[in-house]
């Protein structure tokens, strides 16, 4: 190992030693916490049952159901171009096989305010 790298390792590790002589002379103890943290709920799944079930399956991975159905209203086409654009370009892990009823969902759907 290079001189420099092994004087920042050693460096390194007398600083993080003394911090920890320190803590335990002072009579202190690194303590940890548990926390716990509460999301807000907002709206888990998509309506409509198991026509539904494609977009609840592939599009909760990555999106909340009240972000997309708020957005406006958009054609078949629209909706095609956008899910190819999720799949292909920014890799989302949807089922081929669940596009179609994807899409079919999405434009068929009415925005909400």
């Amino acid at each position: 190992m290079p001189k420099m790298i092994l004087t920042r390792l050693a460096l390194g590790t007398f600083c993080a030693l003394s911090l920890a002589g320190a803590a335990a002379s002072s009579g202190e103890l690194m303590k940890f916490k548990s926390v716990s943290v509460e999301l807000p709920q907002g709206d888990r799944t998509f309506p409509g049952g198991p026509e539904a079930e494609a977009i609840n399956n592939n599009c909760l991975v990555c999106h909340s159901a009240g972000m997309v159905l708020t957005q406006p209203k958009r054609s078949k086409a629209e909706w095609t171009e956008t899910v190819n654009k999720m799949v292909y370009a920014y890799k989302a892990p949807i089922d081929e096989t669940d596009m179609p009823a994807i899409i079919a969902y999405l434009a068929s759907m009415k925005p909400q305010p």
